[in-house]
């Protein structure tokens, strides 16, 4: 049972809610952009376990062939207490390490990349963190736990997670002393200096205050969310790729044979100094901050949010639809145009550039709804949500025609 799968009904609910209490009572602390790139990251994670099998899955497979390992009763309450706490513990410091290790936090940061805070930023998640993250889930199946508990205490710990992701619950008394909560996780999340690689438990904020990365929340000093090297995109694959990206431009740029070699393991951030030298990353300043917020017209505005039901819909199709290898690969490669070529409208690229980027999609997503099986309520969104998008397209292009300049 996927129950991550079975939760997304939820989290939608959750972050409609969300929304209608913030505007409610005047906080909302939603914006479409960047609510589009953390749901698109989302999106691109639940469909990218389709097409790639996680490293780990085969490590697990091919030590369950060459061990004996006793494994742990499925049947017994405490396989499954101790499990869910032992997973949090290794959480705890693959969260930690995804901190403190370039190579780890290449695949970590686009969780943080977000400058709001809400609950579609829980949604965020990295497609490439399948990588290296099992290697500290291993002490799990040394100790024989089972993998379907894993998987299983897994998905609860990650569900679990979903609800802290919010600026509207205040702290939580003693909850506070045992468990993550909205309140020390917003600290996590915050680049101010004071708060800046704390509280990095899943479920359980005690590891923080025995290994002491623990900060609270101070009412002086307002957290600002993001990263200190702030990607200004929507793009998701700038988002997933970013730090790989700095990190072969400094192997590359060093004249240091051991640096070269150093930048994979180094502490986050940490560059050669030859390389800082002449190419040195900018940090923000969190004393004159501000987020990251192109300002685009209503049917841009329209567009994002019509694309975002789109991908939603696609990505839920896929998963119910057995897709041959061939197929899958092509379904994931039209969500990741479609976050791309919508990241250009939000973005306020030219008009003409991204016609000539967007057309071919939706031209492709035409020839799929007339290659489907005819399914009557599919079939019916399809075709709406396509001439919907060409309704704004075409809004959007008569704008930017009527304001051009006239040529001399």
């Amino acid at each position: 049972m996927d129950l991550i799968q079975l939760a997304v009904p939820f989290f939608i609910l959750a972050m409609v809610v969300e929304l209608g209490y913030g505007i409610l009572k005047g906080r909302n602390t939603y914006r479409l952009n960047d609510a589009f790139s953390s749901l698109m990251l989302g999106i691109l994670s639940q469909a990218r376990r389709f097409i790639v099998l996680g490293v780990g899955g085969w490590m697990y497979a091919w030590a369950a062939q060459v061990t004996a390992i006793p494994q742990w009763s499925t049947d017994s309450p405490a396989t499954w207490i101790a499990a869910f706490l032992l997973y949090d513990l290794c959480y705890y410091w693959q969260h930690r390490m995804g901190h403190e290790r370039q190579i780890l936090w290449a695949a970590h940061v686009a969780h943080h990349q977000s400058e709001d805070y809400n609950l579609s930023t829980a949604l965020r998640q990295t497609s490439t963190g399948f990588l290296l993250g099992w290697l500290f889930y291993l002490p799990l199946f040394l100790l024989g736990v089972p993998a379907e508990v894993v998987v299983t205490v897994g998905a609860l710990n990650l569900i679990y997670q979903f609800w802290v992701h919010t600026q509207h619950i205040p702290e939580l008394g003693w909850l506070e002393w045992l468990f993550v909560t909205p309140s020390n996780h917003r600290v996590h999340h915050a680049q101010n200096d004071r708060y800046l690689d704390r509280n990095y438990g899943g479920v359980f904020i005690v590891w923080d205050r025995l290994f002491g990365s623990y900060q609270r929340e101070l009412s002086d000093e307002p957290c600002v969310y993001g990263i200190r090297g702030a990607i200004q995109s929507w793009n998701p694959l700038v988002a997933l790729t970013h730090i790989y990206r700095d990190m072969l431009n400094d192997m590359l740029r060093t004249g240091s044979g051991r640096d070269r070699w150093r930048v994979l393991w180094a502490r986050t951030g940490w560059q050669p100094e030859d390389v800082r030298a002449r190419w040195p990353r900018e940090k923000s300043d969190l004393a004159d901050f501000a987020r990251f917020d192109p300002e685009v017209s209503t049917a841009r505005q329209w567009y994002g949010g019509v694309q975002l039901l789109g991908a939603t819909a696609l990505l839920i199709w896929g998963q119910l639809t057995p897709l041959s290898d061939a197929t899958a690969w092509l379904w994931w490669l039209l969500l990741v145009w479609t976050g791309v070529a919508t990241a250009g409208w939000l973005h306020g690229q030219p008009t003409r550039l991204m016609l000539l980027l967007d057309v071919p999609r939706l031209a492709g997503v035409a020839a799929a709804i007339l290659t489907m099986p005819l399914v009557a309520g599919w079939t019916v969104f399809a075709v709406l949500w396509l001439l919907w998008s060409l309704l704004l397209l075409a809004r959007e292009t008569a704008t930017a025609t009527s304001e051009a300049p006239a040529s001399v």
